[in-house]
């Protein structure tokens, strides 16, 4: 299983209950992919974007840490695409030895 970091951006508008929601089903589908998230946070709360995106100009970043097989990377990304509550996305692949000071 290999170390991804995903980061996905919610409109900061929507209510508490929606993002909890939207949560519940990244995990859930990371579950499903045969992954396993180990670690999930807000990362931002309420931060000014650039630019509206999709007339949202504010957002709140979330940050996974999961491992999952590689080949699923693909299928997550699709799904992320689908979802309308989903503003924006990145999964990267996460370093083996990464130390945080």
């Amino acid at each position: 299983m290999s170390k991804y970091e995903v980061i996905y951006i919610l409109d900061s508008r929507l209510s508490d209950g929606d993002k909890t929601e939207v949560g519940k089903q990244v995990t859930e589908l990371v579950n499903k992919l045969g992954g396993k998230v180990v670690d999930s946070k807000v990362w931002i709360d309420r931060q000014k974007m650039a630019f509206a995106i999709k007339k949202a100009w504010e957002g709140t970043y979330y940050l996974l840490n999961v491992e999952m097989p590689g080949g699923e990377v693909a299928r997550l990304r699709r799904e992320l695409q689908i979802n309308e509550r989903v503003l924006r996305f990145l999964i990267v692949s996460a370093p083996e030895a990464v130390q945080v000071a």
